[in-house]
């Protein structure tokens, strides 16, 4: 059980106090002085092993099922003995234009406070640092927990929110450059590099979809929380969570701008590819109307008949020849004047 347990302290008065080293023990301790709590971090718990702290602390059998498995949508749900919130942390790797998300559970009731932590990223370790740096939140008990941690993760997507911006800026600026970063029209290169593009273009959605799959959601539990009459939420903790659920707008309005931006940008990208296309057909159709007339006229004087006009004349091979020229010449000219060559 050690193993899984990141750290446990009880907080009397805002300020971290020596107890028992076992949680249960703990606990005990911080209910019979009234004004102190548990914390209790945990990282990728066992079912044997987040038993006993359900067996512990009376949390809901449908929370805990959701705190081991995992793979849930941000919310909040109140039960009879606690207050269970899910949230997304997001974390994102520029040179792989990965975005990845783990999760982290909070478990709020009588004098204490529980996290469970899945996945790599978003580590509390530097939020009950901060915390601890600051009494007079932290006297405000579970509560101030739940917003230090519910700010962290939010402030975390609007960082990432600028950066995914700035990584969409360069893609835009590929995408819109005078070669479109698709080559030369018309070459085997150009066409990879156009597939290559709109990879690049999708993956990046992708991305920012994921993104929106762990910011989104929490909009509803935040608003929830900035209301009044939240069991286990202090009443005068409203201005703060209002200024979480504030934040957490402007992130998902950062990412939803992403996400038409990289719409309208998919969709221009398509339409220049069709014009590139429509260029190259016109070219092609060029060539093949000034090869015709010369394969037209090479075909009727090839065929195998004795009586053809023009056929014994001794200036009749270079007329033809010479009409073939100028026609062909012709249809360059023309051509070219209207731009399709």
């Amino acid at each position: 059980m050690p193993a899984v347990i990141v750290d446990c302290a009880i907080y009397r008065d805002g300020r971290r106090t020596d107890g028992p080293a076992d949680f249960s023990d703990a606990l005990d301790e911080a209910r019979a002085q009234g004004d102190a709590f548990l914390w209790l971090g945990l990282h990728e718990p066992t079912q044997h092993e987040f038993d006993l702290v359900r067996d512990e602390f009376g949390l809901h059998p449908l929370a805990v099922e959701d705190a081991l498995h995992a793979h849930q949508r941000p919310k909040l749900e109140v039960y009879e003995d606690s207050l269970f919130m899910v949230l997304k942390p997001v974390e994102y790797e520029p040179e792989g234009d990965t975005v990845s998300t783990g999760e982290l559970m909070v478990f709020m009731g009588d004098s204490f406070v529980v996290t469970v932590r899945h996945g790599e990223g978003a580590a509390l370790t530097a939020v009950r640092q901060r915390l601890e740096a600051e009494p007079e939140v932290l006297k405000h008990g579970p509560t101030a927990v739940l917003y230090a941690v519910s700010d962290a993760v939010v402030d975390h997507y609007i960082e990432i929110a600028v950066e995914l911006q700035t990584d969409l800026e360069e893609l835009e600026e590929d995408v819109f450059s005078p070669s479109g970063g698709d080559g030369a029209p018309g070459s085997s290169r150009g066409t990879a590099s156009a597939t290559s593009t709109a990879a690049r273009i999708y993956n990046f959605k992708r991305q920012v979809l994921e993104f929106r799959r762990a910011s989104g959601p929490l909009a509803a539990p935040m608003a929830r929380l900035a209301s009044a009459g939240v069991p286990f939420v202090h009443d005068h903790s409203r201005p703060f969570f209002r200024d979480v659920n504030d934040h957490l707008l402007r992130a998902n309005e950062q990412v939803e701008g992403l996400d038409r931006l990289l719409s309208d940008i998919l969709s221009a990208h398509l339409a220049q590819m069709g014009v590139r296309q429509n260029d190259d057909m016109r070219k092609i159709s060029a060539w093949a109307a000034m090869a015709a007339v010369p394969t037209l006229v090479a075909g009727i004087y090839g065929m195998n008949f004795s009586h053809m006009p023009e056929l014994h004349y001794v200036w009749g091979y270079p007329a033809v020849i010479g009409f073939m020229v100028v026609v062909v010449t012709a249809l360059h000219r023309q051509f070219k004047r209207r731009g399709w060559l």
